[in-house]
C-alpha cells in the first residue's frame, strides 16, 4: 500500500446525468479490492462530556487507493444500518469527491446537556454565531433544557441563532409544550431538530408551534432516505453524509428532500469529517450554519495539527486534500482490549457482506 501523500485527491463534478438513485434493493457493484482491511486501525477516543450516551468514541479507520476511510456506527446499529457508514468509508477510500462551490462552512457549536455555566463557556469560547443545544436528555430535564437555553443566548447575545435538539424523544403534547417554553428562553429559536420520532407526528408538531421544525433521523433512519416524504413534516433537513453512505449520495438525498439543510457531524474524527465537509461544501445552496464543529466533544483525534479539522471564527475549511491519520495518534488510541479488536473486525466482516447485497452508492 503505498502513502497516501502520494495520492492526492482531485475534486471532480458531480454526474446530474446518471438518472435515478439505485434502489437499496439491487445490488451495489463497487471496486474494494484496494482497500487494506487487513490492517484496519481500531480507535477509542474518551470524550470530553458524555454525549449520545456514550462517553468514549469508537471506530475503524483503514486506507484505500484514493484515501483514507473511517467506519463508526454507534455500537446500537445492527449491520444493514451500519452498511451506510461503510460506504462513506468505501467511498472515501476509493472515489474522487464533487466539486466544491465554497471554501467554507459556517458551523455552530455544540452544547451537551451541561450545566448552565458550563454551556455559557463553550459558546461564549466558540467563535461560533449559531449553538445546537442537546436537550431531553431525561424524562425530567425540561428545567435543566431551560436553563441551559437562557445561558447560551446570554453567551450569544440577541444577534446568536440557537437550535435545540431533542432526538426524538418527545410525544407530540410533550413536543408542543416543550418548544414553547424553550422558544421563550431563547427568545426565539431557529429550529426544533428531531422533536418526535417519525413523520406523522413530526407534522402534528409543525402545524401546532410557531417554531420551524428540522428533521434528522427520520431522513437518515429511513428505509429509503431518497424518497421520504418530509416536505409537509419539516422545515429544514440534518444530513448526515457518513450514516446516509457518502457524499454523492446524500447530495442526492438533499435534492429529493427539497428543503434548506444542514449538515451535521457523526461525531467522527477528522479523517471521517472530511466527507462531511465535502458534502457541505458541494451542496448548491448552504444558508444555515452546518454542525460539524464536534472534534471538540472528543479528548484527541486521529489527525495531528494544522491538519485537523477544528474551526476557525465558526468556520470550517472545505478540505482540498484528504486527512491522513498521523502514526503516533493510531498508536496512542488504538483500542489494547483484544476482544473489543475482535468485536470490531468482525463487525466490520459482516457489514462488508451485507454492503455487497445493497446498492447505495454510486
Amino acid at each position: 500500500m503505498h502513502s497516501l501523500a502520494q495520492h492526492p485527491r482531485r475534486f471532480v463534478a458531480i454526474d446530474t446525468e446518471a438518472g435515478p438513485p439505485p434502489n437499496r434493493g439491487s445490488r451495489l457493484v463497487t471496486n474494494t479490492a484496494e482497500i487494506d482491511f487487513a490492517n484496519a486501525h481500531v480507535y477509542a477516543i474518551p470524550m470530553r462530556t458524555r454525549f449520545r450516551g456514550i462517553t468514549v468514541r469508537e471506530g475503524m479507520v483503514f486506507e484505500g487507493p484514493a484515501g483514507w476511510g473511517e467506519f463508526c456506527p454507534f455500537p446500537e446499529y445492527d449491520d444493514e444500518e451500519a452498511a451506510g457508514w461503510l460506504a462513506t468509508a468505501v467511498e472515501q477510500c476509493t472515489t474522487e469527491w464533487p466539486t466544491p462551490v465554497r471554501d467554507r462552512i459556517p458551523i455552530n457549536c455544540t452544547i451537551p446537556a451541561v450545566g448552565p455555566e458550563r454551556a455559557h463557556q463553550i459558546a461564549s469560547g466558540s467563535g461560533c454565531r449559531t449553538a445546537k443545544i442537546k436537550v431531553a436528555d431525561h424524562p425530567d430535564s425540561l428545567a435543566e433544557d431551560l436553563a441551559r437555553v437562557a445561558a447560551v443566548r446570554d453567551a450569544l447575545g440577541p444577534g446568536g441563532a440557537i437550535r435545540v435538539d431533542a432526538n426524538a424523544v418527545w410525544d407530540v403534547d410533550q413536543a408542543v409544550t416543550a418548544i414553547a417554553s424553550l422558544d421563550k428562553a431563547a427568545d426565539g429559536l431557529e429550529y426544533v431538530e428531531q422533536p418526535c420520532r417519525i413523520i406523522e407526528e413530526l407534522a402534528q408538531v409543525r402545524r401546532r408551534v410557531s417554531v420551524r421544525i428540522a428533521a434528522d433521523e427520520s431522513i437518515r433512519r429511513a428505509a429509503d432516505p431518497l424518497r421520504v416524504a418530509v416536505a409537509g413534516a419539516a422545515d429544514v433537513a440534518v444530513l448526515k453524509c457518513t450514516p446516509l453512505g457518502g457524499v454523492r449520495r446524500a447530495l442526492r438525498v438533499a435534492e429529493a428532500a427539497g428543503l434548506p439543510c444542514v449538515i451535521s457531524s457523526a461525531l467522527e474524527t477528522s479523517v471521517g469529517l472530511g466527507a462531511q465537509l465535502a458534502l457541505a461544501g458541494a451542496l448548491p445552496t448552504l444558508d444555515l450554519a452546518c454542525g460539524l464543529g464536534t472534534l471538540s466533544l472528543l479528548t484527541g483525534d486521529l489527525v495531528d495539527e494544522p491538519e485537523s479539522l477544528r474551526p476557525v471564527d465558526g468556520f470550517l475549511p472545505v478540505p482540498h486534500t484528504p486527512r491522513v491519520p498521523d502514526p503516533a495518534l493510531l498508536a496512542a488510541y488504538a483500542v489494547t482490549d483484544p476482544d473489543r479488536v475482535v468485536w470490531w473486525r468482525d463487525r466490520l466482516r459482516r457489514v462488508r457482506a451485507v454492503l455487497a447485497n445493497q446498492s447505495i452508492m454510486d
